[in-house]
């Protein structure tokens, strides 16, 4: 007689809502739950699509009603039952105190949730040539806020370069700054591969150092950094040591990224190709890494 899967406990999701897409809170709750995660969900700006397709009407809620809605979550009766925090898109500056202070509620009512903080702030490939795409407050108020409360922490390679002001060419410079963070774990997203046309996750844990790569795709759809977070947190919460918990959330992004853009697709096909989220078949190598002796 088999054995029932383990419940997985509920996750907050403090994020970003588009209208169409699959970016951010609307594509990462629909993955969590088609794997088997309650979700609660906290927009914190809504948009018609992913401001790569064009411009379109921003909404963000008054900073006053944002902290009251926090602060009503926050004192939740029900709060204990959450096993994990997310965040990622920040509407505005003012939104991370409150935000910092669900997460502080959340681990209060239950110590062994864990928090991972996506610092959705810039990447090297913006529409202004790469960089910060949020004001310079926002940024902040992330990288000074919340970070430093996270467990896990899921930059890209320039946002881990800000967060850090440190170099982040190579491998090693990626791994050096991810320990200056000081968060338990570091997984950024877009590290340099050994391998040719390849990309790399790198993830920096408490007991060493792991690549996963794979094979580049051009074009990828957006949202692609927010997916793997949300894997990577739930393997991790299911109880999946380091390395594979990252090779299985890698093969999943990589796998429906792969299924999307073969079908000519401009979003994540969350829904057509939702089994590459719950088991994907594509594989994915990775490696350990050997850190420098100075983590200075």
């Amino acid at each position: 007689m088999m054995q029932p899967e383990p419940q997985k406990a509920p996750l907050l999701v403090i994020t970003s809502q588009v209208v169409r897409g699959g970016i951010s809170g609307r594509g990462l709750s629909f993955a969590l739950e088609r794997i088997g995660h309650d979700v609660w969900f906290l927009p914190t700006v809504l948009l018609p699509w992913h401001p790569g397709q064009g411009k379109g009407t921003r909404i963000t809620a008054p900073s006053d009603d944002f902290a009251a809605l926090a602060g009503d979550l926050a004192a939740s009766p029900k709060l204990a039952e959450l096993g994990g925090i997310m965040t990622g898109y920040l509407g505005n500056a003012e939104q991370a105190a409150p935000v910092a202070g669900l997460v502080r509620a959340v681990k209060k009512a239950n110590p062994d949730a864990l928090y991972l903080c996506d610092p959705v702030i810039g990447d090297h490939h913006s529409a202004s040539g790469g960089g910060l795409y949020v004001p310079k407050a926002t940024a902040e108020a992330i990288r000074d806020e919340l970070v430093p409360l996270a467990d896990i922490v899921t930059p890209n390679s320039f946002e881990l370069g800000w967060l850090t002001q440190r170099d982040v060419e190579t491998e090693l410079q990626n791994l050096s700054a991810a320990r200056a963070l000081g968060a338990a774990r570091v997984l950024i997203t877009s590290s340099p591969a050994l391998r040719r046309n390849s990309i790399a996750n790198l993830l920096a844990a408490p007991r060493g150092a792991v690549a996963a790569e794979h094979a580049v795709i051009d074009n990828p759809p957006h949202g692609t950094g927010d997916l793997i977070a949300g894997l990577f947190l739930s393997n991790i919460l299911a109880g999946f040591d380091d390395e594979e918990a990252l090779k299985r959330a890698s093969a999943s992004v990589f796998e429906l990224v792969a299924r999307s853009v073969k079908k000519g697709a401009d979003e994540l096909l969350f829904a057509e190709e939702q089994q590459s989220v719950v088991r994907a078949m594509a594989l994915v190598t990775s490696r350990r890494v050997v850190e420098s002796r100075s983590r200075a």
